[in-house]
Formats: C-alpha cells, structure tokens, sequence
C-alpha cells in the first residue's frame, strides 16, 4: 500500500515525466516486436488470424467504451466517465498484448485489392497507423492526470483539454483501424507476407503501408 501511494504521489507530481516514460516503454516494444530480436515465439497461421479478429472485437468495444465516456462527461456523470475511459484504456492494454504476440510471432496481410479501393485502404491504414503512434502520449497523459487527482482537482489541469485531443486521434485512429480490418479480412481478402524489420515507428509503418499495403493489426 505505502509503494503504491508512493508511486501514485510521484506520479501527481510529475505526470509529464511519467507520461513519457510510459510512452517510450510502449514505443520501444512495438518497434521491438518487428525487429529480429523480438522475444516472441513463431505462433500459427491460424493463431494470427485469430488474434487479428480478436483485436478487431476489443477495438470495437474499446471505441464503444470511448464514446459512452464521452456522452457521460457531457451530462456531468463523472464516476461514470471515468469508468467508461479506464475500459477503454484497459482495453487497448489487451489489444496492445495481443498485437505484439501478433505482429512478433506471426506474419502481415497485404490486401487484394486494386485501383481507388486499394489507395483508399492504403490511406486509411497510414492515417490509423500515425494516429496511433501519436496519440499515446496523449491519451496516456489524459489517464495520468486522471487517476492521480481528484475530479475537482482536475479542473485546475490540463486533463479537459489533452482528454479531448486523445478521444478525437484515439476514436479515429481505432474506427480506421476497424474499417482497414473489414475490407482486408471480410471484403477483399489477403495474402500473406513475411514480418520485416522496422526502423521507425510512425514514419516506418507507413511507408511499409504505402509501399505494399500490409495489416497495421
């Protein structure tokens, strides 16, 4: 208990530094997992498949999540926001575990598709992919100051300001993601492609996107 408080009174005090420490740790193992050195077991074609499904449903439910805390705080229920937002942000932890056993055991998809469907696809897919490597130190922020002070105490923060941001790149980015994974798995179908290295985290994913068109989950 005296740890825990202790790491939570740090954390009040310095929740940018802890915002960017939380977000290099992520950064790190996501870029990790598509490298050669990632510590993760060769997993089943059909494993992959499974966690890509898997990852579509809690990404669902997590912008099912993020909106209903939305209209909560609208209406002044703040237990309930905040509820609603640790769901959501609980959910992207789960999404978060699977994507790496995914992305470091398994292979990439690239769609099957051709002309405006596949540059859109292609699109889409850059845009949820820079979404997502630029809204974590956002979103992580927005929880920080959240669980660290008091619902009166956050009107003195920033937390109103950064939650809004977050919510618009985290619900963006997870409904393109949702979209890009429909067309490639329910519409147009895939094909598989062999993981490669990745030197940069929002520059590298997309490039790779634009080029061949590969799963960003």
């Amino acid at each position: 208990m005296a740890v825990a408080d202790s790491l939570q009174s740090r954390a009040r005090a310095n929740p940018r530094r802890v915002t960017a420490i939380l977000s290099a740790i992520g950064y790190v193992l996501v870029i990790g997992a598509f490298t050669p050195y990632a510590p993760f077991p060769q997993i089943s074609d059909d494993l992959v498949v499974l966690l890509g499904d898997a990852i579509a449903v809690v990404n669902s439910l997590a912008l099912v999540s993020i909106l209903v805390g939305v209209r909560y705080i609208k209406r002044g229920e703040v237990q309930k926001h905040r509820t609603a937002m640790l769901t959501a942000f609980s959910l992207i932890l789960v999404f978060l575990v699977m994507y790496l056993v995914k992305v470091g055991g398994g292979f990439e998809k690239s769609i099957l598709a051709t002309g405006a469907v596949y540059y859109a696809y292609l699109v889409m897919l850059a845009v949820h992919i820079l979404l997502s490597a630029l809204a974590v130190p956002v979103v992580l922020h927005a929880v920080v100051l959240g669980l660290t002070h008091s619902p009166s105490e956050l009107r003195d923060t920033s937390h109103a300001r950064v939650g809004r941001v977050a919510v618009a790149a985290w619900s963006l980015s997870l409904f393109l993601g949702i979209v890009t994974y429909v067309l490639l798995n329910h519409v147009y179908m895939w094909e598989h492609r062999e993981a490669e290295a990745l030197l940069v985290l929002a520059v590298g994913p997309s490039l790779r996107a634009l080029v061949d068109g590969r799963d960003g989950d």
